[in-house]
């Protein structure tokens, strides 16, 4: 069952790719707010949660944080990271530039050795003030799930205009630093066959991937509940072999 994460800061979890994670979610806490609408969102569809359509606070945000890390920090288990995540996509926020620079404030006074990472599916980057606070953060992590739009259309479902080229182009002005991230999988999704492990589509991936040259490569599949109930997940042997093809063109690329 897919579900809404219901306050600012959740967490600490256990991440896959990124270690202890205290989460920040910068979206409602009752509803919400992406411009992509995933099958495999374990938030659900956007539709199901119609709630209220407001950005949590910049103030709230930063007391909310420096409140548990402070905590945390007392308590002997400061986080390996500090992830911007939750209920859409984090960088719609209005003072989303202004909240980075908030939180690598408080990460550098309470756990230095901390890092900052944000998961975003990249429909931002045109802004120039998301474009420079992503650079300001350790772990720029952004989503590209397929080369071709067809695919993207029916796994990402983006809200408003959305092109693969015009992504990768925004892509690759971040000159390298940047990690890219992939979710795989595999099923249809109304009646339409969906699969991005072939070898057209790994292919096609893999000279984008190249093409934008990011420092890292993260490859996954399903993991959690989706809306989707009629797509698969992609085993871990098959990842790695995906994997080992990023690596043959010197990226570095974790499988989770």
């Amino acid at each position: 069952m897919t579900s809404l994460y219901d306050n600012i800061i959740f967490g600490p979890v256990r991440s896959r790719r990124l270690g202890l994670s205290l989460g920040v979610n910068l979206l409602p806490i009752d509803s919400k707010l992406c411009s992509f609408d995933c099958i495999y969102c374990e938030c659900g569809w956007n539709d199901e949660h119609p709630g209220a359509r407001r950005f949590n606070k910049r103030d709230d945000v930063r007391n909310m944080l420096a409140e548990t890390l402070e905590r945390m920090v007392a308590e002997g288990t400061p986080p390996d990271v500090i992830t911007f995540a939750g209920n859409g996509e984090p960088t719609l926020h209005p003072h989303f530039a202004d909240i980075i620079d908030d939180t690598i404030a408080m990460r550098d006074k309470y756990c230095p050795s901390a890092k900052v990472s944000v998961l975003s599916n990249a429909t931002q980057i045109h802004r120039e003030d998301v474009r420079r606070a992503l650079l300001r953060v350790d772990n720029n992590i952004l989503k590209l799930d397929s080369a071709f739009d067809d695919t993207v259309q029916l796994m990402n479902k983006p809200q408003g205009g959305y092109t693969v080229r015009q992504t990768v182009e925004r892509l690759k002005a971040f000159e390298g630093n940047l990690i890219i991230q992939t979710m795989f999988l595999r099923g249809e999704y109304l009646a339409h066959p969906i699969d991005n492990t072939t070898e057209e589509e790994v292919s096609a991936w893999l000279e984008l991937v190249k093409e934008i040259a990011p420092k890292q490569v993260m490859v996954y599949s399903l993991d959690r509940d989706t809306p989707c109930q009629t797509i698969e997940k992609v085993d871990k042997e098959e990842l790695r072999i995906i994997a080992a093809r990023v690596e043959a063109l010197g990226i570095p690329c974790s499988v989770a």
